[in-house]
Parts: structure tokens; sequence; C-alpha cells
């Protein structure tokens, strides 16, 4: 099978990391798998066995995502969104793949409908319409008026033959979120969470017993870092390990090690064996993204979720209180967020110690490629 996966991550770099998971299982079937990126390059990300196309790249403006702005923090004009749709469509008739898949819309990324569509209309108007599936994480944006679920919808019926939900219905069902019609229901297929495969961590390796804190690769966790270290200095009996992520990540360290902080805690970048740390840790501080979430159900951490709440957005504050329900997990708000709560939180998370994994089904990506392959063959 040739697929193509079409992803643009406008904020964090969930997104992408996301679909590359997805990409990296189809090429370990065997599969030959190429990711149309149209974000801000994240060479930082495992992109092993996978094509990676970059488009020319956008971001939102913070947490405005009808206002996008090029790689040099210009708002992007017309030149540059034509220059995205022929880049892509020509990506994908040269492929000829045999499935398409689109990250994230037609439920979201609506100021790239243009750019979808097209795609879209090239895949149709090829010599062999290949398969077009949409993948969506478990939690999505609500539509703020029916008439968006009625276009998505729409847009389902016309072009796609299967809408790949990365959630186990059993914890986060897709109508938390959004309209569930009885015109999208029959081509949902539930694929579990997708998560890389997960590895038991030597228990002699580092982060054992510590409090793990991090917030993603964006400025929007600083806020949860500061108040961090003064619960760090509040709780002298724990130790604190703060994990700052994104291309200016030095920059941000510096910034927050300038006023100092208490000799039970210490900051570095982001790490590539954040996974095993979090299998080691008391417990996490952290957003409440789809990665980091599935991350922390997989180890089993204590964990407290500050969900991400800028602007108008809901998506981890929905999934934050679905995950609440569990043993070991709390959630401050970022309107209580402070060094009393933080370090409250995590004291009572830790005593109730590490969490049963349950029945939630993790393989989502490997379910993803046997779902796609059973589709290809009907």
């Amino acid at each position: 099978m040739k697929l193509v996966i079409v992803v643009t991550h406008l904020l964090g770099t969930g997104h992408l990391s996301r679909a590359l998971t997805l990409g990296r299982a189809f090429a370990s079937a065997g599969h030959e798998v190429t990711v149309a990126s149209g974000g801000m390059p994240a060479p930082q990300l495992d992109a092993q066995g996978v094509g990676l196309v970059q488009l020319p790249p956008l971001r939102s403006d913070g947490t405005d995502f009808a206002r996008l702005l090029d790689d040099r923090g210009f708002l992007a004009d017309s030149t540059l969104h034509e220059a995205r749709r022929n880049q892509l469509t020509a990506c994908i008739r040269a492929i000829q793949p045999d499935a398409v898949m689109t990250e994230l819309f037609p439920f979201g990324r609506r100021s790239l409908s243009q750019e979808f569509l097209a795609a879209l209309d090239t895949v149709r108007n090829l010599p062999r319409r290949p398969l077009v599936v949409s993948s969506i994480r478990d939690i999505l944006a609500p539509p703020s008026k029916p008439a968006k679920a009625e276009r998505a919808d729409e847009i389902i019926a016309e072009h796609y033959h299967a809408v790949l939900v990365h959630s186990d219905p059993s914890a986060t069902p897709l109508e938390l979120s959004w309209p569930v019609s009885d015109r999208l229901e029959p081509r949902l297929r539930y694929t579990g969470y997708v998560a890389p495969p997960y590895a038991r961590p030597d228990p002699d390796g580092p982060g054992q017993g510590e409090i793990i804190v991090s917030a993603g690769g964006g400025a929007v966790g600083t806020p949860i870092f500061q108040v961090a270290l003064d619960a760090a200095e509040a709780t002298p009996e724990m130790r604190w390990r703060l994990l700052v992520g994104g291309n200016d990540a030095m920059d941000r360290i510096s910034a927050l090690a300038s006023k100092g902080f208490p000799p039970n805690a210490f900051i570095e970048p982001a790490r590539p064996d954040f996974r095993a740390l979090l299998g080691r840790a008391a417990a996490s501080v952290s957003m409440c993204g789809y990665n980091t979430a599935i991350d922390i159900l997989q180890a089993g951490t204590p964990a407290v979720f500050v969900p991400f709440d800028d602007g108008q957005e809901v998506e981890q504050g929905l999934r934050a209180r679905a995950l609440a329900a569990l043993p070991a997990v709390q959630v401050v708000r970022t309107s209580e967020l402070t060094a009393h709560a933080i370090a409250s939180a995590v004291r009572s998370v830790a005593r109730e110690g590490p969490r049963e994994t349950g029945d939630f089904a993790f393989d989502g990506a490997a379910r993803s490629v046997s779902i796609l392959q059973e589709l290809l063959e009907k």
C-alpha cells in the first residue's frame, strides 16, 4: 500500500507526532508512507521509515487558529496558500497513492479548507481512486454552530470511506465532544489510542521517585513551570524535574533559572526517554494533550493535569474531566493554578501510588493499519 498522510500542526506538535506514529506503524508493516506536513518543521520528532514532505510552513497566531502566520511571523497571504495547495496536489499526483489520510480535517482545520478540498478533488480525479479516511483524536473542539458539524458530515459523505477515531470508546467516546449524526456513525472506526509500544522502564534509571513536570513544546506551558518551581520549594521532601520542550527550550530554561530555584528542583530540555521517566516517577504534572495523556495512561503514573484552556480551547478540559474519574488523577484548572494547589494535588496523587493501566486499548496505530487493509480488500 502507498499511503499519504496530510497533516498540519498549528500550535504544538501533537498532531504531527501522532501522524508520524501512524506512519511508522504502516512502514513497519511493509507499506510505503509519505507524510505531507504543513506545520512548522519539527526535526526532533521520529520520522524513521517515513517519507516527509514539508509544505511551506504555517503556524497559528497563538490560539487564534483563523489567523495563520508564515515561518517569519507574517500573516500568510494568498501566494503562500497557493504554493501549499500546488505542492500538496503535485505530491499526491506523483505518488498515486492507494490510500490518503487527512489528519483532523474535516472536523477541524477549517481555515485550511481550500487546501484540503483541493487535495480531495485531486484524489478523486486520479486514474485509480484511492481509499480516503480521516484520522481524529479522542476529543475534538466542539462545533460552535450546528452548520459546522453538518458541513463536516457533507464532506465525509462526498469524499471519505471511513473516519478513524483514535480513542477507546469506553473512556472517551466521540460523543463527548462532537455530535455524531446518523449519517456519520456508520463511518466511524475506533482504533484504540495511538501510542508507541510501551516497554516497562528499568527501575534503576533516572527519574525514580521524582515529580516530572512537562508542558509540551510551546511557551503556553511557561506558567506551569513557574508555579512548579514554587511548589518544589513548598515540598522539600520531593525531587522535581522540569522538562522544557520546543526549539527555544534553552532560552526559556535560562529565563526560568534566572529567578533561582530550590535545590530539590532542576530544569533541562525535553528528553527522548520521557516515557521511561514517567514510568519511574512518583507523579506527573502536565497539560492534558492527547499524546501526553496517553503516555501517562500507559505508564500508570499518578497525574496532575492542568488542561490548556486559553482562548476558546476546550479539548484538554474535556479530556481531563473524563480521565479524572480514574484513580490517582487530579485536575487543576489554570484559573486555580497556584503553588499550593499543585503541591497539594501532587502529594495526594503520589500517596495513591501507581495506577493500573486497566483494559484501555493502546494499539491504535497497529489497528489503524489493519482497518485500512480491510477496507482496501473490500
